[in-house]
């Protein structure tokens, strides 16, 4: 999992309330057995006029032109800011995936459906969350602006406006720690690794016939 530390990023805004995970990577995606090449179709009944497939190579589809990450002064965004209940609907973790693999590093909402939020942080994806009034100001402050990026220091907690002021936000010390070390539950797993293999050397001198199946 990649690590994160700071980030600086061009934000996207989506002003929709309650955006849930069918909607963020349609339910017809979800028949890959592999964690990766979701990042196409994310949003896409929003990003495309015409309905898609798996496979299907995008570049022969329609984009919906008035969709925020098709116009031209959002490419490259790599912070989404969202409204209310972002990641609401089923728990398909499917969802952060095809957010990180579109290229956002975070998110800032004012509040997220529970299993989409735990989903994010095992994936590397930062969830912020901040009070609804200051994602109004960003929300204003994104339209008025173009090319409006934000600085997001994890280690100090606070995310950086172009002018340095700063919003802080709270984030669960042990989530933190994961994502600062780059750690998911593999992750955690194998910096045990020394003592596992000594468990199970032990556990062999104990019950050898063990030995016979593995």
């Amino acid at each position: 999992m990649q690590a994160f530390h700071t980030h600086k990023g061009l934000v996207a805004p989506l002003d929709r309330d309650n955006v849930d995970t069918d909607a963020i990577i349609p339910k017809q995606f979800l028949k890959s057995i592999h964690r990766s090449g979701f990042g196409p179709n994310l949003f896409d009944a929003w990003r495309y006029l015409d309905p898609g497939e798996p496979g299907q190579d995008p570049a022969s589809r329609r984009p919906n032109p008035d969709f925020v990450l098709n116009q031209p002064r959002y490419q490259g965004a790599s912070i989404l800011l969202a409204r209310s209940n972002f990641g609401c609907g089923s728990s398909r973790e499917h969802a952060p995936w095809a957010l990180d693999q579109y290229g956002f590093r975070a998110i800032i909402a004012p509040s997220y459906a529970d299993i989409f939020f735990n989903n994010c942080f095992k994936n590397g994806l930062l969830p912020i969350v901040l009070p609804g009034h200051e994602v109004a100001r960003l929300f204003d402050a994104v339209a008025a602006f173009v090319g409006y990026a934000l600085t997001i220091d994890l280690e100090r907690q606070v995310v950086v406006k172009p002018d340095s002021s700063e919003i802080a936000f709270e984030i669960e010390p042990f989530r933190k720690h994961c994502l600062l070390g780059g750690l998911d539950e593999i992750g955690l797993t194998l910096q045990h690794a020394d003592k596992i293999r000594e468990f199970e050397s032990a556990r062999l001198l104990r019950m050898p016939w063990l030995a016979a199946t593995l």
